[in-house]
């Protein structure tokens, strides 16, 4: 069982950047993906990215080039960087890793719930 450990959120304006990472407790298995959820008030947690063991990366469609997905095996660490911030993107921002497959199915609306493993979330805030 993997443990997971995201970086503080914080705080921005709108059009500007955040970075956050997520260390794992072990190497990503094969077949698995590193991947960033999100949830804004009132709405189901939504895929953002997710990077498998390769770097092939996979975006949301809302996403639209601002945000950037990577993976430093040395350290078991991910990290997306957020460019161009729209207050939209206010949410808790989890960290997760599982079967490639099934994150990659949560990009066209299947609920990958269940089928990972999270961090314990960060607050991302974005002001107008």
């Amino acid at each position: 069982h993997v443990q997971l450990v995201e970086s503080a959120g914080g705080s921005v304006q709108s059009g500007g950047s955040l970075r956050l990472s997520c260390t794992a407790s072990r190497y990503m298995l094969n077949g698995y993906c590193m991947g960033w959820f999100r949830r804004a008030p009132g709405n189901r947690r939504v895929a953002v990215a997710l990077i498998d063991q390769y770097d092939t990366a996979n975006y949301g469609d809302f996403v639209l080039g601002r945000f950037n997905i990577s993976h430093k095996k040395k350290t078991n660490t991910s990290y997306l960087q957020m460019n161009s911030l729209k207050p939209e993107g206010t949410a808790v921002y989890y960290c997760t890793e599982g079967p490639c497959k099934k994150m990659r199915s949560s990009l066209r609306g299947f609920n990958y719930e269940g089928y990972g493993s999270w961090g314990q979330g960060t607050q991302v805030s974005v002001s107008s």
